[in-house]
């Protein structure tokens, strides 16, 4: 599929797992909880009823880890029937903190790309999660020198972008979104009239998995890395 890229002006990014590592430590986390709870259910129980807390919680709490913290010890409560020891909360808020904590792995060619479309385009931010949390990553990164703004969502729908290109003075057809979810960072951009590229990471969370009947029919590139955008507009 040939994508014509010359009316491009802004390129925008998505955050974890696109720049960054991020949901490998969501997995750690869910293992780490699951052994901890483990004389209530079985782990594959408990992962199941954490992914249940997390989606019916995500209204309240929004993403990230503040409110994965949360879910998790809501989960412990309702599990135990409100009998979990103050030492297991404890030991929650600490895998919790933990996280928030963790260095920033940033991935292959991140900063190349940035550097090089810096050069010729607008480059901003637009992820989702809690804004404090998003905001240390950023400046722990060493990335924000690239970019013209940063953006964190509350959700990553058609009208949130939308939105966001129109506060920001930009026409759809001159944005192309990059990022590693397909729900998210591709096909909302595509409905809009945007152009996406798909740069997939190695693990994603359920909630933003897409059916095979969902992914096709939409106009976007899949690449294997990031450094593979270069090409695009090296030509």
């Amino acid at each position: 599929m040939e994508v014509d890229y010359n009316n491009i002006k802004v390129i925008g990014f998505d955050a974890d797992d696109t720049l960054w590592v991020n949901e490998t430590y969501f997995r750690d986390a869910e293992e780490e909880v699951g052994q901890l709870l483990s004389h209530y259910e079985t782990p594959n129980k408990i992962d199941q009823e954490l992914f249940r807390m997390e989606i019916v919680n995500l209204p309240t709490y929004g993403y990230g880890v503040k409110g994965f913290i949360l879910s998790m010890i809501e989960l412990a409560v309702e599990l135990s029937n409100g009998t979990v020891s103050n030492a297991i909360i404890s030991k929650i808020l600490t895998i919790g903190k933990d996280m928030i904590n963790k260095p920033i792995e940033l991935l292959d060619g991140v900063e190349e790309v940035l550097k090089v479309l810096s050069k010729d385009y607008r480059l901003i931010v637009a992820t989702k999660g809690d804004l404090l949390d998003q905001e240390r990553k950023l400046e722990k990164s060493g990335l924000l020198k690239y970019f013209h703004h940063i953006e964190v969502l509350s959700e990553k729908h058609e009208t949130n972008y939308t939105q966001l290109l129109k506060r920001l003075d930009i026409e759809p057809e001159s944005f192309l979104m990059v990022g590693n979810s397909l729900k998210s960072d591709i096909l909302p951009l595509v409905k809009i009239g945007s152009q996406a590229i798909h740069v997939p990471f190695h693990t994603t969370w359920q909630h933003e998995k897409v059916t095979e009947k969902e992914a096709n029919g939409s106009d976007y590139k899949t690449v294997n890395s990031l450094t593979e955008i270069l090409d695009f507009f090296n030509s």
